[in-house]
């Protein structure tokens, strides 16, 4: 593109603006879904979606920001791909973000590709499956506990938070750009499942064996149920295998993001001693 071809930066001065009001409305879930895109905030987050091949469709500028390279980087890639820059007071970008003390620049990116299809099983050892999780930092933990543990991605069963909600998008700490995010109901996710290579694992009491001596094997999908009722029974039946994690206090159990951290470590030791 020629530099005559890049767009300068857009000022916008009022609150009453369309745009700051289609970009508000990105908060919601009927307006994402309906436009097909969703927001990120903060330079790391949308440097790590750039190095990931990812660049926002729409930048949003704070005036009075500190000038940093990466975000010259990053301004410069999205206005040379023929994307909008905008610049807005603090005040707009945090009615857009709807956080009191807003990051100093904000990414407009259009939603993606979240069918089974779209998935590729033989490029990780690991996966991370999440059933009727209901809370959006949950799904963002575990979007960053895959990342952490070099799992493929997350795949979102029945009826879950979304995960390009700007909650879940924040908790990710970017891994929202960094793993494949898939969405399906149980019947399809175990008919695709089961039409490939693929062990299914759950923390369950239901005929288990220590999680610290299980047989893991790749493909293994590490699966978890909704934060107050956790599995259904037969999804836990449907398991490979189930493992149990020893509880030594009065709890009973843990937080679903933190049963799945823990479970996907452990599954990734086992994997690297049989390697």
């Amino acid at each position: 593109m020629a530099p005559s071809d890049i767009r300068p930066r857009r000022l916008i001065t009022g609150f009453s603006n369309p745009t700051v009001k289609a970009l508000r409305a990105l908060r919601e879930k009927k307006h994402r879904k309906a436009a097909g895109k969703f927001l990120a905030e903060g330079l790391r987050l949308l440097t790590d979606a750039r190095e990931c091949g990812h660049l926002p469709e729409v930048l949003v500028l704070a005036t009075g920001r500190d000038p940093h390279p990466l975000l010259a980087e990053l301004e410069a890639a999205v206005a040379a791909a023929g994307g909008e820059v905008i610049e807005t007071s603090p005040d707009i970008l945090s009615k857009i973000t709807g956080k009191d003390n807003p990051q100093a620049v904000a990414g407009v990116f259009a939603e993606f590709n979240t069918s089974l299809a779209s998935l590729d099983r033989s490029r990780a050892d690991i996966w991370l499956v999440a059933q009727a999780l209901r809370d959006p930092g949950n799904l963002g933990t575990m979007l960053r506990t895959g990342d952490a543990i070099g799992a493929g991605g997350l795949i979102l069963i029945d009826d879950c938070a979304d995960p390009f909600s700007v909650e879940a998008v924040r908790a990710s700490m970017g891994a929202v750009f960094t793993q494949s995010i898939a969405r399906a109901e149980w019947s399809e996710f175990e008919g695709w499942l089961r039409g490939g290579a693929g062990q299914l694992v759950a923390a369950s009491l239901r005929e288990a064996q220590p999680y610290r001596v299980a047989p893991y094997a790749a493909p293994c999908f590490v699966m978890v149920g909704n934060e107050s009722r956790g599995l259904p029974e037969a999804y836990e039946m449907a398991c490979d295998l189930r493992v149990t994690m020893p509880m030594k206090g009065r709890a009973d159990s843990l937080n679903a993001a933190v049963a799945a951290a823990v479970l996907g470590y452990e599954v990734l030791a086992g994997l690297e001693q049989r390697d």
